[in-house]
């Protein structure tokens, strides 16, 4: 039963050199903005281990937001291409684990969007309003670790987008700045070498 009562708790990632000026700007503005939101912010949203995100649920968080800079305008270059590949392979698991997929968002705001953090949190926040308070787990840590166990090698970096020797895939030159999920249908130990996932 989820607890009655209780403020609600939603936690966000703040990339440093955009979102967290886009938020900071947003408060200078004096938008009005939802209070639930408790704000951590990171070097970078390629900073943000998929993780942190189901850790954060699983100890009652009751939402949590991952928001980094524009893709193509990262100040660490690919980070936030990294950040989306693991984020929305976690996002396709939380189901898995128990929780409502409907809880985790990623989105980029830029330094100077105060307005649109503004709606982009507001929308957030109404929808978790709506799922209600996380439900309590009763194995929290197992989960975690069940979890970690089944994300294992799809949360590699080396074949974003690369074949082994560096070269965009496939010979594209738009392979290496947009990320490639893994090929689902592989047996894990054919999509961890890259040989049988087409990036080999």
């Amino acid at each position: 039963m989820p607890d009655v009562g209780r403020d609600y708790r939603i936690i966000g990632f703040l990339c440093n050199w955009c979102s967290y000026g886009g938020a900071d700007a947003a408060g200078t503005a004096r938008f009005s903005q939802p209070t639930d939101l408790r704000i951590i912010r990171v070097p970078c949203s390629g900073r943000v281990d998929p993780m942190f995100v189901a850790k954060a649920l699983l100890s009652g968080a009751d939402g949590v937001l991952v928001s980094g800079c524009h893709p193509r305008d990262c100040h660490y270059s690919e980070g936030n291409f990294y950040a989306r590949r693991r984020l929305e392979m976690l996002r396709r698991f939380l189901p898995i684990i128990g929780v409502d997929e409907g809880r985790f968002e990623y989105i980029w705001v830029s330094a100077s969007e105060g307005s649109r953090w503004r709606d982009m949190v507001t929308a957030f926040t109404d929808k978790i309003h709506k799922l209600g308070h996380m439900p309590r787990m009763t194995e929290p840590a197992h989960t975690l670790c069940v979890l970690e166990g089944m994300l294992g090698q799809s949360l590699a970096q080396p074949d974003m987008g690369h074949s082994p020797d560096g070269h965009p895939a496939g010979g594209n030159p738009d392979a290496a700045s947009e990320p490639r999920l893994p090929d689902w249908s592989k047996p894990a130990e054919a999509d961890a070498t890259g040989k049988e996932n087409g990036n080999g």
